[in-house]
């Protein structure tokens, strides 16, 4: 596959975007959905979109899992479970989605958003107060199995709002404060894009120099919004969080439904 040529206005797009994607989807999620579109009006095909965006995003995601891991607000080994989980999540749905057809994907997955942006509208059991981790049980440890491998299968086949899902279903599985969400959610967002990037590339579905041209855009934005986050703790996710989800499923509904 010839490269597109990365002209100069072609260059700055992706930088921006990028930047604004890292910042974004390290306070709430949902940075996929800009540099997905943006990597498609490139000219790559949708596989291969899929997979440089996760050469890029893994770039963001690093970034933004370590800076919650040095504040402690993620823990691997209380997480062990979750991340074994979803890497092979991941990997699982990376294969399979040659095999789903674009057309079915574009139809569902803004069902999927919709959906979490009601919750979130309507959800009365976000925590905002910071507490610890609860107590880990075999209970604890079936729903990061269950949570890991789902969330983890859908990054793989598709990936925009999967950062805005673990947020939002691990405050609720866990009880825990959208803060120490937010750092679980980087982190396992982290394991998802790298091992469905090592698929990707197996499969041949990357184009490593758009990939690494957003990353390191990404990256930049990820540490600003990471530490914004941890600066400004739930008061300021939360409404940053809504606001994406609302954002995400709004457009996506409209390119599928109506475009």
């Amino acid at each position: 596959m010839v490269d597109p040529v990365l002209d100069l206005s072609l260059w700055i797009t992706l930088c921006s975007v990028g930047f604004v994607a890292g910042l974004i989807d390290a306070i709430a999620g949902g940075g996929g959905m800009l540099t997905v579109p943006t990597l498609l009006t490139s000219g790559l095909p949708p596989h291969v979109a899929l997979g440089t965006n996760k050469l890029a995003a893994s770039f963001g995601s690093s970034t933004a899992s370590f800076a919650f891991y040095r504040k402690k607000l993620f823990n691997p080994k209380y997480w062990r479970v979750a991340i074994i989980a979803t890497a092979i999540g991941a990997i699982i749905g990376t294969l399979i989605v040659n095999l789903l057809s674009v057309e079915f994907l574009d139809k569902y997955i803004p069902v999927l958003i919709i959906l979490t942006a009601v919750y979130t509208l309507v959800a009365k059991s976000t925590i905002n107060q910071v507490c610890g981790l609860p107590i880990k049980t075999n209970a604890i440890k079936c729903k990061q199995m269950i949570q890991g491998l789902v969330l983890g299968f859908y990054d793989g086949v598709a990936g925009p709002g999967t950062g805005a899902f673990w947020v939002s279903s691990s405050s609720v599985l866990y009880k825990i404060d959208i803060l120490l969400s937010s750092g679980l959610a980087r982190a396992t967002n982290f394991v998802s894009n790298f091992f469905s990037l090592i698929t990707f590339i197996y499969l041949g579905h990357v184009n490593f120099l758009l990939g690494l041209s957003m990353g390191l855009f990404i990256m930049l934005g990820a540490w600003v919004g990471a530490h914004y986050a941890i600066k400004f703790g739930g008061k300021f996710i939360r409404p940053v969080f809504i606001t994406v989800v609302i954002l995400m499923s709004i457009n996506l509904a409209h390119q599928a439904w109506f475009s």
